[in-house]
């Protein structure tokens, strides 16, 4: 539906932040008027401007480039239907990265049920083959295990908690920037922000002592610090 340049490197995974306005400027109020009416030259100047940001964010969850491409597509069909819905409570672009985020993780969750039905459609082909142990070895590639089991634990976490951890971890806001672009008061954020990051620990402890109990010393090692990829700090 829209052409999406190859401009920026989805090797990426930090945003320019000076190119994400922080609060509803007159300029920007001005463009949100002009995409609610329905200005195609405007909505494609804003596909040019933002596409490569919003690749960007849906690689650094995704690790997928095709995948990447898929959300960036369906992220501004999701803008162009919705933007009359947008009340300017935040940015505008705290709002796209909030839908980008909020694709990512449907994906995710259908992508898993679907993976979790065709096992279920296998054993039943051939249930000696459910019976067979999983791979004891560890994962050959570390970074996608730890990206993969973080996206897990992200799944149980609140949309707009999970968003300001995002914006907080993954792009480098500030607290002064996260408040400035959700209209949160510094110490919420703070609170949320804490206590995002203690039910992310709490439920990777429990994840790291029940593989504990099926796996031998030497595999439980590798597992220890699992919920703590590079780019999240504690």
């Amino acid at each position: 539906m829209f052409a999406m340049s190859e401009a920026g490197s989805l090797d990426a995974s930090r945003i320019a932040l000076h190119d994400a306005p922080a609060n509803q400027s007159n300029a920007e109020r001005c463009l949100v008027r002009q995409l609610q009416a329905g200005n195609e030259s405007v909505f494609r100047d804003f596909v040019e401007r933002y596409q490569s940001k919003v690749r960007r964010v849906a690689y650094g969850i995704l690790a997928n480039r095709e995948d990447a491409d898929d959300i960036a597509q369906q992220v501004f069909v999701k803008v162009y239907v919705s933007i009359k819905s947008f009340e300017g409570r935040s940015s505008l672009y705290t709002w796209l990265h909030r839908i980008t985020v909020n694709q990512c993780y449907q994906f995710l969750r259908k992508k898993r049920l679907t993976a979790s039905l065709e096992t279920g459609l296998e054993s039943e082909d051939d249930p000696a083959r459910a019976k067979l142990p999983a791979d004891p070895s560890p994962a050959s590639d570390t970074r996608v295990a730890q990206r993969d089991f973080l996206n897990k634990l992200l799944l149980r976490i609140p949309e707009q908690d999970r968003h300001l951890l995002l914006l907080r971890e993954l792009e480098g806001y500030s607290i002064a920037q996260l408040a400035e672009a959700t209209g949160l008061n510094g110490n919420t954020i703070k609170v949320r922000l804490f206590r995002t990051r203690q039910q992310l620990i709490a439920a990777a402890t429990r994840n790291v002592v029940n593989r504990d109990a099926r796996r031998s010393p030497r595999q439980t090692d590798s597992t220890r610090n699992l919920f703590v990829p590079a780019g999240f700090s504690s």
